[in-house]
């Protein structure tokens, strides 16, 4: 017993040592972690900075002013390249051809210059090719309506039918008006609305009986790439060739109730209850620098600007139909007509002086 007390003492003084090492580290190590978590839980949450009212306010005409700033730049490129797009229009192009000689070298899709005296084409680029002549339809419906000698101060009623999707027109349904107003709306405002009409209350028989008769009247007059679908020009199945529509507005410019109407820079019609003030949408006319005889425009997305004319060159009686087709713009039509007729007004005693 004696020999195994100290060995007893040993082990357990050992085991207090141990005991004695150990408790502490553990209890440093918990107390560390405990004054971790109580520091992190009294540290505040980071602040979000306040912004005043002032600086609120002043931050939103910033931003106002730099988007009318880039709203600006934007207009002004835009309005430069308008410029410079009409600047190019305004400059007519030239090219040789297979002769050697210097013609015309136009931007839109097709064009004509023709005498109708000869029928002998003076010059023509893709004149043959079928294609939409949007509002020009007007000229074969015009020339359709008077066919019949009808009363032009017949009154009739407009119809919802007949301003429905009209895009042009300057009438109303239950308008009342004569179809003489509504032959120079036609003609003069290319107004949708009116075409329609005249179309419904032709003699002909209605609408689609119109319609019909346009077509046989092409066949008439030798038109053999114009085919109608509509008497507007709104449906795009209406198509003819620079050819052909420079016959046609030969044709119709020599119409003595026809021609007065497509030469008038502007009118008044009048309805029941109120009046109607239209300019004509060929600017030739309008500007008075070229002498038409007669004209008229045309627009739809499928045909582009589009412009028939027949005009008389100057110092002379000779007449020339200039036909243009898919131009670019509106002012592009009016700008390739000017160009055409002044080449050919340039070069007028030589052509004409091959043709005596």
């Amino acid at each position: 017993m004696r020999a195994s007390k100290p060995l007893y003492v040993a082990r357990l003084l050992t085991l207090l040592l141990a005991f004695g090492f150990s408790v502490p580290a553990t209890a440093i190590a918990a107390a560390a972690a405990a004054q971790t978590q109580k520091k992190a839980a009294a540290k505040p949450a980071p602040r979000k900075p306040v912004v005043s009212a002032s600086t609120s306010a002043a931050q939103a005409r910033k931003a106002r002013l730099e988007r009318a700033r880039v709203a600006a730049k934007a207009r002004e490129q835009v309005r430069l390249r308008v410029l410079q797009a009409l600047k190019d229009t305004m400059t007519p192009r030239y090219k040789t051809d297979a002769t050697g000689a210097l013609v015309p070298d136009i931007r839109a899709a097709a064009a004509i210059i023709f005498n109708p005296q000869t029928g002998e084409i003076l010059w023509e680029e893709n004149a043959q090719d079928k294609r939409s002549i949007a509002s020009i339809t007007k000229v074969m419906t015009a020339v359709v309506f008077l066919e019949t000698t009808p009363d032009l101060s017949r009154i009739v009623t407009i119809e919802r039918g007949d301003v429905f999707a009209a895009s042009t027109t300057y009438l109303r349904a239950n308008d009342r008006i004569t179809t003489g107003h509504l032959l120079h709306l036609t003609l003069i405002a290319s107004d949708n609305a009116a075409a329609r009409t005249l179309a419904r209350v032709s003699p002909h028989g209605g609408t689609e009986a119109f319609i019909d008769r346009m077509n046989e009247k092409a066949v008439e007059l030798g038109l053999d790439s114009t085919t109608f679908a509509d008497p507007s020009g709104l449906n795009p199945a209406n198509v003819s060739s620079a050819y052909d529509l420079s016959r046609l507005i030969t044709f119709a410019a020599h119409d003595e109730q026809l021609a007065p109407i497509m030469r008038m820079a502007t009118y008044t019609a009048q309805t029941h209850n109120r009046t109607i003030a239209i300019r004509n949408t060929n600017q030739l006319v309008r500007g008075g620098e070229v002498d038409v005889l007669g004209g008229k425009t045309g627009f739809i997305r499928k045909a582009g600007y589009c412009l028939a004319t027949l005009l008389r060159l100057p110092q002379s009686e000779e007449q020339i139909a200039v036909v243009v087709l898919g131009a670019g713009s509106n002012p592009a039509r009016f700008w390739e007509t000017r160009h055409l007729f002044n080449w050919l007004a340039d070069r007028t005693a030589d052509v004409f002086a091959q043709n005596e």
